[in-house]
């Protein structure tokens, strides 16, 4: 909604822009209320706020990332594996198929959430381009012939399920898990 209001202020009359500043203002400020929230619940609760410090040492997690990962996830139990939390978060390939033909190269499902999708948009991105281990992913499977939205989508998943592993486990992240065996 703030960036419907942003945009609105770039073709609105003279007339209108009173109105859709004091909106902005309201937005920006119920923001900063709901964010300041939402860590004053998690930083109440040491279990919660273990959780999310876990949750954090994922390069490229943050507080934002973190606190929509803590929502979905919730419980330990809610899902009993990582491939699980993949699929409720759309991050799993599908083939589209009929019968015995298959029509063209799998795709992400986006069954799942919307939300968590875009949480891990950019969590996504800083890990291809800025961590030693999503450099490390990202070229070998571009090696392999994918493309950059498909490596992408690729590191989302992964980082959906480095995620829940590192709550199931309680240990923080180590990129050393996570890096390719060199042969």
């Amino acid at each position: 909604m703030h960036t419907q209001e942003l945009n609105r202020t770039e073709t609105a009359r003279e007339v209108q822009r009173p109105s859709i500043d004091a909106h902005l203002l309201w937005l920006e400020a119920e923001l900063k209320r709901l964010e300041k929230q939402i860590k004053d619940l998690t930083d109440d609760d040491p279990d919660m706020k273990h959780r999310r410090k876990l949750l954090e040492s994922i390069p490229g997690i943050g507080e934002k990332t973190s606190a929509v990962l803590l929502a979905y996830i919730g419980l330990k139990d809610r899902f009993a594996h990582a491939r699980q939390f993949a699929a409720f978060a759309g991050l799993t390939p599908r083939r589209y198929e009929s019968g015995s033909s298959v029509r063209g190269a799998s795709r992400m499902s986006k069954a799942g959430h919307v939300s968590l999708r875009r949480a891990l948009y950019m969590p996504a991105m800083v890990a291809t381009s800025k961590t030693e281990w999503g450099r490390a992913f990202r070229d070998r499977l571009a090696a392999n012939g994918k493309k950059g939205k498909v490596i992408l989508g690729a590191m989302m998943r992964k980082l959906a399920q480095v995620a829940y592993g590192v709550l199931k486990s309680g240990v923080p992240f180590d990129a050393s898990r996570h890096n390719p065996v060199a042969a």
